[in-house]
């Protein structure tokens, strides 16, 4: 139970992440910097995510 509800865990920060990322491509300015930050800590949250369903 607890894999699980640390899987829906990771799943609401990556959608949230996804939303940021967004969220700063629409400014008019985005930051680069921010925009690969963010898509860096995607990755990695979508990466454990792929361990944890791969080792159950």
């Amino acid at each position: 139970m607890a894999v699980a509800s640390h899987q829906e865990s990771l799943k609401a920060k990556h959608a949230d992440l996804d939303a940021q990322i967004a969220e700063e491509e629409r400014r008019p300015h985005p930051d680069d910097v921010v925009i690969h930050h963010l898509k860096k800590m995607k990755l990695r949250i979508k990466d454990e995510l792929m361990l944890l369903q791969s080792s159950q």
